[in-house]
């Protein structure tokens, strides 16, 4: 958990105004997380934040690419993201209700954790069915799959007998 101490804002010292921050995000900061959905990520994240006298206002932009599993031929293929986030932080003594949009910072804290946040944007922004884009044209798809999935359904299709108890049913249109 060290390494997302690198995903944190100090703001304290920070003039009003818009401020921006670059963090990389490879492989190091997905294992950080248990169980995460990505393994193998080169991406860039560009954080403005705007101070102001009670918040800050995130405006996250994510750009590059996951490695993804194709859910057809199984290969391995670069996914590519574009991610456009905003998050706002309130200065508040007492606890509000947590919504999505709106996170509580109290007048003590110094520096906000954006690892939760990024990470949380990108598992979102995972297709939830992953193909290659162009079947069998790109270099990563695996056209020997391809063609033994298309061969085991053509098999399964001339070797079904239609069963005799549908006939009946279909007389009685």
């Amino acid at each position: 958990m060290k390494s997302l101490r690198n995903y944190s804002i100090p703001f304290t010292g920070l003039p009003l105004g818009k401020h921006h921050f670059d963090f990389d995000i490879n492989d190091a900061f997905f294992d950080e997380f248990d169980y995460s959905l990505v393994k193998k990520a080169d991406l860039k994240c560009r954080v403005e934040m705007e101070k102001q006298e009670t918040m800050l206002i995130l405006n996250f932009h994510i750009a590059g690419t996951i490695d993804a599993s194709c859910d057809k031929c199984l290969s391995q293929y670069p996914q590519p993201l574009d991610i456009h986030e905003q998050q706002i932080a309130k200065f508040s003594d007492e606890e509000i209700d947590e919504d999505d949009e709106i996170i509580t910072l109290n007048k003590n804290e110094h520096e906000i954790m954006l690892a939760g946040l990024i990470y949380e944007y990108i598992n979102v922004a995972v297709p939830f069915i992953s193909v290659c884009n162009d079947e069998g044209n790109t270099p990563y798809c695996d056209n020997e799959m391809l063609d033994k999935l298309n061969n085991l359904s053509a098999n399964n299709e001339q070797d079904e007998n239609p069963d005799p108890r549908w006939d009946v049913l279909k007389k009685i249109k």
